[in-house]
């Protein structure tokens, strides 16, 4: 993965057994403590992208009013019309 402008972090005071988990991890998924490090600190800023999204998509629609237990009835419905259907 290439980023055109990167920087440093630095995190202070981690506890030993902390440091010790992290760095198992990493060596079970076969990378380096410093890139496992990496893929987290980017998982995370994807996940808040993600909550902002979801946050925002009640501003793109007013909504149908179709509640779940509408949509299972109507696929009961459906698939009791079937050809083979009990």
């Amino acid at each position: 993965m290439y980023y055109a402008c990167m920087v440093a972090l630095q995190i202070r005071d981690v506890p030993d057994d902390v440091r010790d988990a992290l760095a198992e991890r990493a060596r079970q998924a076969g990378q380096s403590l410093q890139g496992f490090l990496l893929d987290v600190v980017v998982r995370e800023a994807s996940f808040a992208r993600n909550a902002a999204v979801v946050a925002g998509l009640s501003q793109w629609t007013t909504g149908t009013g179709v509640t779940g237990d509408d949509v299972l009835a109507a696929l009961d419905a459906d698939r009791s019309q079937r050809p083979g259907a009990a």
